[in-house]
């Protein structure tokens, strides 16, 4: 198996959806950044970090408000970007399409409905404040893997095969992690997960767990970070750029919530990234 250049061709003949494309890719890019430096200096208000000094707008059901921030741009607009804007149909195409949407049905519809959130309602502004950015990284992912025209033999590219390795590794983490999360949550009165630490929230232990406060953050990146290589593309690099602006701050400001709050919090473990973050 080897490289082979760049393995697609995209827009070479149509000016405005090429500078469309690119342009849109250009303020995902300022927009990571924006995103990282803000993030860095305080954590986004929600779940742990939450301000109720802050008055984000009217309260919405949270699990709406899930479905909207995730499920709308994650499912359907990328559909309506790939079927309606795209104009590649190979194999190739169908299969980043139904990786992406496994992943956001699970985020955006399954994962809301059955999780026990803590409280009921959340903030039209946060739900807003997820909506915006994921609509525009999710209109550049499903402008490309619509549109772009991938070589023949892209399925035994390395750079395919390593890829969806790392985005089905990154999704079993993702799932497992917060599978476990959701477990703490009937778990009330066991002494180890309370005594040292504020009543509602619990330390979690086991698999990755033991390694890093953030194991589902840590498996979401690796999703995307396989999906940047796998597409070989620009509009991949610019989503995983955004999903590190967020989890890596964030993971380093739970990693210090954890610390905090639990007297006996492991110290070994890091915040994000086994034994380096």
């Amino acid at each position: 198996m080897t490289f082979q250049g760049i393995p697609w061709t995209l827009y070479e003949d149509e000016n405005t959806r090429f500078w469309v494309h690119y342009g849109t890719v250009i303020l995902g890019f300022v927009l990571a950044i924006i995103t990282a430096v803000a993030q860095w200096k305080n954590p986004a208000p929600y779940g742990k970090h939450e301000n109720k000094d802050v008055n984000w707008g009217p309260m919405i059901p949270q699990r709406l408000g899930h479905i909207l921030s995730d499920a709308t741009p994650g499912v359907l607009l990328f559909l309506l970007v790939f079927f309606l804007y795209g104009e590649s149909r190979h194999y190739t195409n169908y299969v980043f399409l139904s990786l992406f949407l496994c992943h956001y049905l699970q985020r955006g519809i399954i994962h809301p409905l059955i999780m026990n959130y803590r409280n009921s309602k959340v903030p039209i502004g946060i739900t807003l404040g997820g909506f915006v950015p994921n609509c525009i990284y999710h209109f550049i992912n499903a402008d490309f893997v619509g549109s772009a025209v991938f070589n023949n033999n892209y399925f035994y590219d390395p750079r395919f095969i390593i890829g969806i390795l790392l985005f089905i590794s990154g999704f079993i983490i993702n799932r497992w992690s917060d599978w476990k999360l959701k477990s703490l949550r009937s778990t009330k009165g066991e002494d180890q997960n309370l005594k040292y630490g504020c009543t509602g929230y619990y330390i979690p232990y086991g698999g990755l767990f033991e390694l890093v406060s953030c194991p589902n953050y840590f498996g979401e990146l690796v999703e995307w970070l396989g999906w940047t290589i796998a597409t070989w593309s620009l509009a991949g690099l610019v989503w995983g750029l955004f999903s590190a602006a967020t989890f890596v701050p964030r993971s380093q400001h739970n990693h210090k919530w954890y610390k905090q709050q639990f007297e006996l919090y492991p110290r070994n473990r890091k915040a994000l990234i086994p034994y380096i973050f």
